[in-house]
């Protein structure tokens, strides 16, 4: 016999529902009372119950599918993710630099090219330093401007009574917005203060010069006027020649009557590789070896050693690693999802489904294949990668370890950004997490199916409650008549007597 849930969660029969109801018809002739309430609810829950179970149950499994599919999805980013890098060829491409010796720090790009080269520094770039002579650190220096160049650009500094002392004109030179290139500040010496100017960025091309525009020509901000300018020779005074010079690298000078001197000069790095004169106004040393930064230290002055530059096997070993891993994690969480167990009679979500199955076999059969053929055919086992009877891979470290620095060409072909195995299954993953894609389509058709199953509910909830509605007027009135009918009998019996008494009509004689 069929149950429905009312309301208050009790279960009632249908059919005894209706007895109930006819019964209450027949009774109400004998003054009892019918109970309207839970007569309607029962009868209506009978009526709508099973289009309840069935919007309710079809929603249960549209949920269930839609986290799914979630899942699914989750699982594919990651692997995509995991194969990015090994099908654009970024991964293949990363090498690595190395020295034996010290003060050298070397990074390679995708452009770089393996080889070996000697390299040997000269000398590491510096920046310019210059210093005041001595001024007072409170006294007013005077009105007008200065112009400081760094290089070619220039930034003008205007004096004014709020700004010509010292340490005002630190903080304008430091605050100024358009600030070429310079620091300033101020070292208190035993003579008294001087201003120090630092170029930012070392390298002979970025000399210090002040130009001064003064309101007054016999203020103290004149001997802020200095110029800087590059040599070669150095006095190297003897004493048969005092005018004597050397030849040195190029550096820079200064010129000026109001007591500057230079504390340190702009210097270019110098150094050779392979044989080759270089030169860097920094020691950050780019493309003097395509794809090959270096970066360069004092340690390094004087000696010369080997720069290596070879594939960076390491951060390949690692990708390929990763997506194992990220393969593995697919294979387990699709295995849950399309699972059956027979004893608990339980099954995932995605059991047998034509989605599941075309992602399934379109990665099964990527992994599996190779990239060649004949002879030079390569695939995941060839390197290490054994497939397993479960469907996940296994990694054999030692055997792995071995391709990627023996069988480097072999490593390449496998992985090729062309149709390789990381391109292919980049491809196919990128088609089924497209918008449109088979995954999108599945999770709109199931979105699209809860809205209409909600529209239904709300429109059965309708239904029920006017239902409700009608089947209490119903009711009610019948419960009205048969009060009426009732009493209605009480009166003809008492007029007209029973089957054992008379009534008043019955012994009126007259």
């Amino acid at each position: 016999m069929t149950t429905v849930a009312t309301t208050s969660t009790s279960t009632v029969d249908p059919t005894s529902a209706v007895q109930q109801a006819a019964q209450s018809i027949i009774s109400g002739s004998t003054n009892s009372t019918m109970d309207v309430n839970s007569l309607v609810s029962a009868i209506v829950n009978a009526k709508v119950a099973g289009q309840t179970d069935a919007l309710n149950n079809k929603k249960t499994t549209d949920n269930t599918q839609l986290t799914a599919v979630g899942t699914l999805k989750s699982v594919l980013s990651l692997l995509q993710s995991s194969v990015t890098n090994l099908a654009n060829g970024t991964a293949l491409g990363a090498f690595t630099a190395t020295t034996d010796g010290k003060g050298i720090t070397a990074t390679a790009d995708t452009t770089a090219v393996a080889g070996s080269y000697a390299v040997k520094v000269n000398n590491i770039a510096s920046a310019q330093s210059i210093t005041s002579g001595v001024f007072s650190t409170t006294d007013a220096l005077g009105t007008g401007s200065i112009t400081l160049s760094v290089g070619d650009n220039q930034s003008t500094i205007k004096l004014d009574g709020s700004n010509n002392t010292l340490s005002g004109i630190v903080s304008a030179i430091n605050s100024a917005s358009d600030n070429p290139g310079v620091s300033a500040t101020i070292v208190n010496g035993a003579d008294g203060a001087h201003l120090v100017l630092r170029s930012t960025s070392t390298g002979v091309g970025n000399d210090i010069s002040v130009q001064v525009n003064a309101a007054d020509s016999t203020s103290a901000i004149n001997k802020l006027a200095v110029s800087s300018s590059t040599t070669t020779t150095d006095p190297a005074p003897t004493a048969d020649d005092p005018n004597a010079t050397v030849t040195v690298p190029k550096h820079t000078v200064i010129s000026s009557t109001s007591g500057w001197t230079q504390s340190s000069a702009g210097v270019d790095s110098s150094l050779t590789i392979a044989g080759t004169a270089v030169t860097s106004s920094s020691n950050t040393v780019k493309e003097a070896i395509s794809g090959v930064t270096l970066n360069l230290t004092a340690d390094s002055v004087g000696q010369t050693q080997t720069l290596t530059v070879g594939q960076d096997t390491g951060s390949l070993k690692t990708a390929i690693t990763a997506f194992v891993t990220a393969y593995n994690n697919f294979i387990t969480t699709a295995a849950s999802l399309t699972s059956y167990d027979s004893t608990a009679s339980t099954q995932g979500a995605l059991l047998g489904d034509s989605m599941m199955n075309t992602i399934k076999n379109t990665i099964s059969s990527t992994i599996s294949a190779g990239i060649g053929s004949g002879a030079g055919k390569v695939n995941l086992a060839s390197i290490g990668i054994a497939l397993q009877p479960d469907g996940t891979l296994s990694t054999d470290d030692n055997a792995l370890s071995a391709a990627l620095t023996s069988n480097s060409a072999g490593v390449s072909k496998l992985f090729n950004s062309t149709d390789g195995v990381a391109a292919q299954l980049n491809n196919s993953l990128t088609s089924f997490l497209a918008t449109g894609g088979i995954i999108d389509t599945r999770t709109t058709a199931l979105n699209d199916d809860l809205t209409s199953i909600a529209d239904q509910q709300t429109q059965l909830t309708a239904y029920t409650a006017q239902l409700t509605t009608d089947y209490n007027a119903q009711f009610t009135a019948l419960n009205t008549l048969m009060s009426s009918m009732s009493t209605q009998s009480s009166y003809l019996t008492a007029l007209f007597g029973g089957t054992n008494s008379a009534g008043a009509m019955a012994t009126n004689k007259s």
